[in-house]
């Protein structure tokens, strides 16, 4: 199977994904929203309202992706390993998935412990990386290593899919060295995996406008329709900074002000929704496909595994229990 069959035969996840990403989403405006509305009316402090709503909704979010979103992000690369290994997917790629999930992480939080490890690790490796450009020193150092940081993380959140790929690629191992291994391969060939750059990038900058944009335009057609609950939120916020005598900041001063920034925070919201459910497995499928036959024929020694000891206490920790 080539890329493109793969990520037809497992677009089902990113489908139910993006679902219970929208309930999420929905959770969280919505009691936001609920909290101004209900706090301004009987109180007439709907800031103290939003904030409340605004938590209360996180907290149903967090509780929404932490335990269902994650069953069909897992499934979604255990099956594009699967693709990529053998070379065909089951009729039924959702159920398929989801059963091995199940076999490979018995809890959510033995999943949790896995992922957590993974990122743990590259994290750790890749703030040495970033304090390469802020040693430099002043001004440059500090944008030198800003752009580095936000390099490091987009790579980082592809290894961490490719490395839980290779947990379920390598099934009868455990997972914790299984995860050991999947970080020496990335190590031992990063410059074959990082070949994928451009295309990382280059889509995503793509996507960020056009969904961005799409959201941003029809949240500012939505906050325009509302212009009395608009013009009461920033009320609220001018009386908020100027009673503790500070100056209301440019975002904050007129209704349009406001609408612009929340439109932008919609825009980016939908965006990064979208984004990591349709557009980013998509750019994920090479990327695997190269980290897992980059591995294939690897035999990870101990050398190498000491190696990397150097590199990051999270993982010389996992190597000695393991």
């Amino acid at each position: 199977m080539d890329n493109k069959a793969i990520y037809k035969k497992t677009i089902g996840f990113s489908l139910w994904r993006v679902l219970w990403d929208f309930l999420a989403a929905v959770a969280f405006f919505g009691m936001a929203a609920a909290g101004f509305v209900i706090a301004d009316k009987a109180t007439n402090y709907g800031l103290v309202g939003l904030g409340i709503g605004a938590i209360l909704g996180a907290i149903a979010s967090w509780l929404i992706l932490h335990f269902i979103g994650y069953t069909y992000k897992a499934g979604q690369i255990a099956m594009m390993t699967k693709g990529v290994v053998e070379g065909k997917l089951p009729e039924d790629t959702i159920a398929e998935g989801k059963k091995v999930v199940k076999e490979r992480f018995s809890t959510v939080a033995a999943y949790y412990f896995v992922t957590g490890a993974i990122k743990g690790i590259f994290n750790q490796i890749g703030v040495g990386i970033t304090a390469i450009g802020e040693a430099i020193g002043g001004d440059t150092g500090g944008s030198i290593g800003s752009a580095i940081s936000a390099v490091i993380n987009t790579i980082i959140a592809y290894l961490c899919d490719c490395c839980l790929g290779w947990v379920f690629y390598k099934k009868d191992e455990s997972a914790t060295k299984a995860t050991l291994e999947g970080a020496a391969i990335f190590f031992k060939h990063g410059k074959t995996l990082l070949k994928n750059l451009g295309r990382i990038f280059g889509i995503s900058l793509i996507s960020f406008i056009v969904i961005g944009g799409v959201f941003f335009g029809i949240a500012y057609l939505i906050l325009q329709a509302f212009p009395d609950a608009m013009a009461a939120l920033q009320s609220e916020i001018t009386q908020l900074f100027t009673e503790n005598g500070e100056a209301v900041p440019e975002i904050f001063q007129s209704v349009l002000a406001i609408n612009l920034t929340c439109s932008a925070i919609v825009g980016i919201i939908f965006w990064s929704m979208l984004h990591s459910t349709f557009v980013r497995p998509f750019i994920l499928v090479g990327v695997l496909r190269n980290f897992i036959n980059s591995g294939k024929d690897e035999k990870i020694s101990e050398s190498d595994m000491a190696e990397l000891d150097k590199k990051s206490k999270k993982f010389a920790k996992l190597h000695a229990k393991a």
